[in-house]
């Protein structure tokens, strides 16, 4: 495998530093680990249709898309911090 040299700002690189030391690897697979576990819009989007078609074939449940997009919407406020919230 070859290297790439990623160009961020300082404070950038100092706090994946912290970050990567206090997860006890380095930021080189901090990077890496975030890379192979972020999904695209179209990753989500495919993933979101086999869970649709799964949940109809197997349960005989049928999600709209106002269900769907209320239900990605309550689980943003669930687990993701918002600008100014304590995490």
């Amino acid at each position: 495998m070859s290297d790439a040299m990623i160009r961020v700002p300082t404070e950038v690189r100092d706090r994946l530093a912290v970050i990567a030391q206090s997860r006890g690897t380095s930021i080189r697979t901090l990077v890496q680990e975030f890379a192979e576990s972020t999904l695209t819009d179209e990753e989500r989007r495919e993933r979101a249709e086999r869970t649709r078609a799964y949940l109809a074939e197997h349960f005989g449940v049928e999600v709209s898309d106002e269900e769907s997009t209320a239900m990605g919407a309550r689980l943003r406020e669930t687990f993701l911090p918002t600008n100014g919230a304590a995490a």
